[in-house]
């Protein structure tokens, strides 16, 4: 089986030792993605546009090993206040739309620069 790492302009730079994701075969993993721009670095503190932010460097990031949100088997929601779950899935939701994938969702005490949400993905490979 093939590892390959990912990278894209389109998300946001690692900030630690790990790679942006990791084509395995026919899965892609996506490392969790804090709701950083890529271009600005600016971190969204707003649940409904940090939400939307972090599902477009996952989105990015899936279509830089050639898949996309439609090939989604798996998300984990990393939540700072489970008091934003409902505006989260609100917006989660125009992102997939119909057959969406299992997912977890967990209030964490903390996350990486402070951030109020990290999103990460498992999706199959074309």
């Amino acid at each position: 089986m093939s590892i390959n790492v990912l990278h894209t302009d389109k998300a946001p730079a690692a900030i630690g030792p790990y790679s942006q994701g990791i084509k395995a075969g026919n899965l892609v993993f996506t490392s969790g993605q804090l709701p950083l721009n890529p271009v600005t670095g600016e971190l969204e503190t707003d649940i409904r546009k940090a939400t939307h932010q972090s599902l477009e460097n996952v989105r990015n990031i899936l279509e830089s090993a050639g898949t996309s949100l439609a090939k989604v088997v798996k998300v984990v929601v990393f939540l700072r206040d489970m008091n934003d779950f409902a505006a989260m899935n609100e917006i989660y939701g125009t992102f997939f739309t119909t057959n969406p994938p299992a997912r977890s969702a967990v209030q964490v005490a903390r996350l990486p620069k402070d951030a109020i949400i990290e999103i990460e993905a498992i999706a199959l490979a074309d």
